[in-house]
């Protein structure tokens, strides 16, 4: 059994935007709650499942550090101090505004302005966390491949088993799994619609850990912390 750690970011627990958008994927992973959205006629629930199956099993979140097995003689627990200390030395972030848009085929939240807070906390935890991370095995690193990476992207996977970290970060919170051209648009108004209410309004963001207990399971929200706030 290999267990899995992700350093995510997301809204706080009674956000609409983590209602809606978990209620969207079919799973809250904090809970493990299952709620079905309401969907249009035009979508099949079959449909729904197939595309949102790879958002829903990782949880709704935004990437800090991706998923990673713990190096040799590292711990769930030491890692988990090491992120309530690391927490406490940042500040909290400002809110950001959020907008539904494609991103390599699938449908994701993405920034409506740039943030320079939060590019600057993805990029102190790549660095300050790479200390837990096991080198990513073959097909870890065959599997990343998968899309074509650019000279940087490679060097990157290389050195911090991720390609998108840095001048590569993009900030998004997955909705669906790549979708062909004719349904994506269809998909991106029907989610634009859906959470509208959710995103009227600038979104504040938290730290949090998720575990996944082996390869076949789900990842879950197990502990959140507060930035700014006393380990």
């Amino acid at each position: 059994m290999t267990v899995r750690y992700a350093i995510y970011v997301v809204p706080p627990t009674d956000s609409p935007l983590w209602r809606m958008a978990s209620t969207w994927l079919g799973r809250e992973p904090e809970t493990g709650a299952e709620e079905l959205p309401a969907l249009p006629l035009w979508l099949a629930r079959d449909r729904w499942r197939e595309i949102t199956r790879e958002p829903r099993r990782y949880g709704f979140h935004g990437t800090l550090k991706p998923p990673l097995t713990l190096a040799s003689g590292r711990t769930h627990d030491g890692l988990a101090a090491a992120l309530s200390l690391f927490a406490s030395e940042m500040q909290p972030l400002p809110p950001v505004a959020l907008h539904v848009a494609s991103i390599g085929g699938f449908l994701a939240l993405v920034l409506r302005e740039p943030s320079a807070p939060l590019k600057r906390l993805a990029d102190l935890a790549v660095e300050r966390f790479d200390r837990f991370r096991a080198p990513p095995t073959p097909a870890e690193l065959a599997g990343r491949r998968q899309v074509p990476l650019s000279t940087r992207q490679e060097e990157y996977l290389s050195r911090w088993g991720y390609p998108y970290v840095f001048d590569e970060f993009r900030y998004h919170m997955t909705l669906t799994g790549r979708l062909p051209d004719p349904e994506r648009p269809r998909v991106a108004a029907l989610l634009t619609e859906l959470l509208a209410p959710a995103l009227a309004q600038p979104i504040p963001l938290g730290l949090a850990l998720f575990v996944q207990k082996d390869r076949d399971s789900p990842f879950t929200l197990v502990r959140r912390f507060r930035l700014g706030s006393p380990p």
